[in-house]
């Protein structure tokens, strides 16, 4: 189909690049990949069902294309749309195998990739409750209330009297607090 700006089709842009010196019309090969990169990417949705896929498929058939046309591979510049089609079948048939590849290696060595499970950790309830209660009684009440409770800092500060940010700083205290004596940092 002519282009009627340039006044030039496909395979005419094809033979140029194909005669010239590699790299030495850039102007025809960024025509080329201009009129066929969108039908390409097309065709990439329809196979790979992703759109990075299919640009990733366009860029690579783009840049086989190129080459191959500089490399004076193509024979019959009138099938160019056929010879760019070929090239993309065969890039997304590797990506498939590779794909299968991929599947079957995690199949039979996924296992040993994985850490050992690690064993559940046993919790202290007496330690706890112990710790807890050497807790000064301000950090233990707002602990309770907002661990227990499930009470959020501001209905804490309104029942306690206290701003919420105090409400915060005695939380945190007292979760340090909690957290040394049960890990046994101190007691």
């Amino acid at each position: 189909m002519p282009d009627t700006e340039t006044g030039s089709d496909d395979a005419t842009l094809a033979r140029r690049v194909c005669e010239a010196e590699p790299g030495t019309d850039a102007e025809a090969e960024a025509e080329l990949c201009r009129r066929l990169a969108p039908r390409v990417r097309l065709y990439g949705l329809r196979h790979l069902g992703n759109e990075a896929a299919a640009v990733d498929l366009m860029q690579q058939a783009m840049l086989l294309m190129v080459e191959r046309l500089r490399a004076g591979a193509l024979r019959e510049p009138e099938r160019l749309a056929s010879f760019v089609f070929g090239i993309c079948r065969m890039l997304v048939l590797d990506l498939r195998r590779g794909h299968a590849r991929h599947e079957r290696l995690l199949e039979t060595y996924g296992g040993a990739l994985l850490p050992p499970e690690a064993p559940p950790p046993v919790f202290d309830h007496e330690r706890l409750a112990h710790c807890l209660e050497c807790l000064p009684e301000r950090e233990r009440t707002v602990l309770l209330l907002t661990f227990y409770d499930e009470m959020p800092a501001a209905a804490l500060a309104n029942e306690l009297k206290l701003s919420q940010a105090n409400v915060r700083v005695i939380r945190h205290r007292g979760l340090e607090r909690l957290r040394a004596c049960v890990t046994g940092d101190s007691e």
